[in-house]
């Protein structure tokens, strides 16, 4: 359940990234999207910012995954390895595919919301059901 908690929690953030990107991309020119001014970032900063990023990406992808793969480890096992293969190979790609196919982050916020969505629901299922076991031994057969 806490896990889900926190994929909602991702899943939100992500949304409101999502939001963001495409309201300021549909302001501005393309003209002024391809030579907007950069700002530089220290070194610290640069290095703080891929930590961050790389930490938060580890633990969403696991998230999503054992969520998915509920009690099937060999769906846990090929859902980790594919995700570290995409993260490591195809991320340029994927981003790539993302700027011209937006839609597809919103099909991936959709996937990641209903997947934690499903987390908690179960996960709260369980704890209720755990609680009642332990309050009143004989409804655990009615639950």
């Amino acid at each position: 359940m806490a896990g889900g908690i926190l994929l909602l929690w991702v899943s939100w953030k992500m949304y409101r990234e999502i939001s963001a990107t495409r309201i300021n991309n549909w302001r501005r020119p393309a003209e002024e999207l391809c030579h907007a001014p950069v700002r530089q970032k220290s070194a610290r900063q640069a290095l703080a910012r891929i930590v961050v990023a790389d930490l938060s990406m580890s633990l969403d992808n696991v998230l999503a995954v054992a969520g998915t793969a509920r009690n099937h480890i060999w769906v846990l096992v090929f859902g980790l390895a594919l995700s570290v293969a995409l993260m490591g190979v195809a991320s340029n790609y994927i981003a790539r595919l993302l700027e011209r196919h937006f839609w597809i982050s919103w099909v991936g916020l959709g996937i990641i919301t209903f997947v934690a969505l499903r987390m908690i629901w179960e996960g709260s299922t369980e704890v209720i059901r755990q609680s009642a076991a332990l309050s009143w031994p004989g409804l655990v057969g009615l639950l």
